[in-house]
């Protein structure tokens, strides 16, 4: 197989760089949800080594996001020479965010913070030298992306139209199942409680199963009130999906509660958990307190 061959086949490298204040960080967490491994603020130089790594520990499939910024002085010469000579093995895409003067001293004095290049002089004087330093990068990027009109939820949705794959770009949700006795998930983005409805624990026969069994299952959705729940919840948190995604925002954590975690939670979990794969997301449901009494 010869090197573009093996470039084809290895998963791809998307090297971000560009003006401080223009967004770099924004498009490397962007990258980062959609499956990429990101290293930021890398000396080119150690671009070949840091895919070497990659590769060997997670594969060539791996997708792969370096930030290079301004810090690196002098090294954006072997930058270019690594990406023209294809000495990584991977088709790289070069990316340059860029914004007017105007906006990205306005962001800088926002965030508070000094430009790199500044020294004792102006924040503009350092930027003036920066789009010196980056002016040849600019003019060999495979993508420029003007963030002057752009706030974060608009410029991830340009790097996943960019970058993005069917899969990646879905939201991932999990369902998860849980006893309030063992104490809230602290990091639900919702918090259903099933104890309005009876327990199937003070059902002698259905006591030993969990909500996973088909017997416990029908039970708890026999239950007044529990389709009426699932027919109004559920739209909801499909509300709430699509918004997620509008907002660039890839995943939702939805958490349903019973006294113990283990029947009620559990079936309701399961059943919140396939209508919402219906509508197309990926779901994954998890039992935290399953099994634990």
């Amino acid at each position: 197989m010869d090197p573009d061959q093996d470039a084809a086949a290895a998963g791809p490298l998307v090297v971000i760089t560009g003006m401080t204040g223009a967004g770099r960080s924004t498009a490397a967490k962007e990258l980062e949800d959609l499956g990429y491994y990101v290293v930021d603020n890398l000396p080119p130089s150690l671009l070949r080594d840091v895919v070497r790594l990659v590769d060997e520990n997670r594969g060539t499939g791996q997708p792969i996001a370096v930030v290079v910024d301004v810090r690196s002085g002098s090294f954006f010469g072997s930058l270019q020479a690594n990406l023209a000579q294809r000495a990584t093995g991977r088709r790289a895409t070069l990316v340059f965010l860029d914004a007017t003067d105007e906006i990205l001293v306005r962001r800088q004095e926002a965030a508070r913070r000094p430009h790199p290049l500044q020294g004792g002089g102006r924040l503009l004087d350092g930027l003036q030298r920066e789009r010196a330093v980056l002016a040849d990068l600019r003019g060999a990027a495979d993508l420029v992306i003007d963030t002057s009109g752009l706030n974060v939820h608009q410029l991830t949705d340009r790097i996943a139209e960019a970058f993005g794959t069917a899969d990646t770009t879905k939201l991932r949700v999990t369902v998860l199942s849980f006893g309030f006795k063992y104490g809230i998930p602290v990091d639900a983005d919702f918090i259903a409680d099933m104890r309005f409805l009876p327990n199937p624990h003070w059902v002698p026969e259905l006591r030993p199963g969990n909500g996973r069994d088909a017997d416990v299952a029908a039970y708890v959705r026999s239950r007044a009130g529990a389709e009426e729940f699932l027919d109004g919840y559920v739209p909801v948190l499909e509300g709430v999906a699509a918004g997620y995604l509008r907002e660039g925002k890839r995943f939702m954590r939805v958490a349903v509660g019973c006294t113990g975690g283990k029947h009620r939670s559990v079936a309701m979990a399961e059943e919140i958990g396939r209508r919402i794969a219906e509508s197309g997301h990926i779901v994954r449901t998890v039992h935290r307190d399953l099994g634990r009494e």
